[in-house]
């Protein structure tokens, strides 16, 4: 699994009937350090998130394992929206705080 954050929403009118009623979202790979790596994909949304989020996203194969997914032609799926992240006995990331982006924090 893969930390990343939405950043926007692909829309495709004509894509493979597989792909019909699937929400694609663009979602930019975070580091363990809450940096962006520069990463962005395309992951399809198996949760419901939304723009600015936090999730945790899956790739290759794995990404085609959820009641979304399975048996589609897809590389990425969101998966799950993060609410809470500790590390080393910190919170490093919490929902909905005033710190909610890792990245406006002082060090």
């Amino acid at each position: 699994m893969l930390l990343g954050k939405i950043i926007g929403t692909v829309v495709a009118t004509k894509k493979e009937p597989e792909l019909v009623g699937l929400r694609l979202l663009l979602v930019r790979e975070l580091d363990a350090k809450w940096q962006a790596t520069g990463k962005v994909i395309v992951a399809v949304d198996a949760v419901g998130a939304g723009d600015g989020e936090t999730v945790l996203f899956a790739a290759g194969s794995s990404a085609r394992l959820t009641a979304a997914t399975k048996d589609r032609p897809v590389d990425h799926v969101i998966m799950a929206i993060v609410d809470t992240v500790t590390a080393s006995g910190k919170v490093v990331y919490e929902k909905d705080s005033a710190y909610d982006d890792p990245s406006d924090r002082a060090e």
